[in-house]
């Protein structure tokens, strides 16, 4: 449904603001023998993880660091006498100015550096909170300002990135169309917020949209959506007893939706994937809120890769 949720709910839950086929006859009765898909439905799930796959390889394996600035000037390059350093690129590159959560940058000729794309020599750069963030460009890298909290930090893109040609794809469940349930929507009144972790270990106060309600194996669950629109889609992260055997990514999934239709909306688990954590230590991912800890097995949907998770 989004093709930037990842990016969305990381940075966007964090800062304090806030598909599909047929319908199964086993929706709702997970737990019993596996549901077989449609031909029409793999499909369209294979084209779904297709861009979940570029998504990873275009915005998440790449990345090559992140580095909170202090306050005042931070030097940056390969250098270790730099207070930002960079694994590769010049020995010094030039200098970050930090003011409040304002960044400016100062470039030193041999950077050989363009920022939006144009050889300048000193500039402010805008955030990514801002939805118009500058980038910086040093031969492959790449990198730009992020705001998360009272954290204002640089995070580098490497577009050479051996990440990206080692990736070995995704690990999924088998479909199983049991685990595609249709829920009640029940919308908020706007004034209800659940506290939302991430894995700086900062707790954000988030808006809920409304919340899902929905049986598996006979038990009624809710899950409280954290973003997303009912006339678009809604998205949620959340996690479940799979997590406790690290079968699924210990911090929670993260799942959309299509639209709600007539007070209902199709909750498909065979799509939940991974946040960015899961596969990159320079994310800054939410993590699933109490509300939306499942105490049932969900098992459909991206599984862990506790080897990528290793970030070897």
């Amino acid at each position: 449904m989004f093709k930037k949720t990842r990016s969305l709910l990381a940075a966007a839950i964090i800062t304090g603001y806030i598909v599909l086929g047929w319908a199964s006859s086993f929706a709702g009765a997970p737990g019993g023998a596996p549901a077989a898909p449609d031909p029409a439905y793999v499909q369209s799930f294979e084209k779904w993880k297709a861009e979940e796959i570029d998504d990873l390889k275009q915005n998440w394996l790449p990345l090559a660091g992140l580095y909170w600035l202090k306050p005042g000037v931070n030097t940056f390059g390969t250098a270790p006498d730099n207070a930002v350093v960079f694994p590769k690129g010049p020995a010094h590159a030039g200098e970050f100015a930090l003011e409040g959560k304002d960044v400016s940058v100062k470039l030193l000729p041999e950077a050989h550096a363009t920022v939006a794309g144009k050889m300048l020599s000193a500039a402010k750069l805008d955030p990514d909170v801002s939805g118009h963030a500058t980038v910086v460009e040093m031969g492959a890298l790449q990198f730009k300002v992020i705001v998360r909290g009272e954290r204002v930090g640089i995070r580098l893109k490497d577009t050479d990135s051996a990440a990206v040609a080692n990736f070995k794809g995704l690990m999924f469940y088998p479909l199983d169309m049991n685990y595609r349930v249709t829920a009640t929507w029940e919308p908020s009144d706007g004034k209800k917020t659940i506290d939302v972790p991430n894995v700086l270990g900062d707790v954000t106060p988030v808006p809920v949209v409304g919340s899902v309600v929905f049986k598996i194996n006979g038990q009624e669950q809710r899950l409280s959506a954290q973003g997303g629109d009912p006339a678009r889609g809604l998205s949620f992260v959340f996690n479940d007893l799979t997590a406790k055997s690290a079968d699924t990514y210990p911090g929670g999934r993260f799942l959309d939706t299509d639209p709600v239709t007539n007070g209902t909306v199709i909750v498909d688990f065979n799509r939940a994937y991974n946040p960015p954590c899961a596969r990159t230590p320079y994310a800054t991912c939410p993590l699933a809120p109490k509300e939306n800890r499942l105490a049932v097995a969900i098992p459909a949907g991206e599984k862990f890769d506790k080897a990528a998770h290793a970030h070897e």
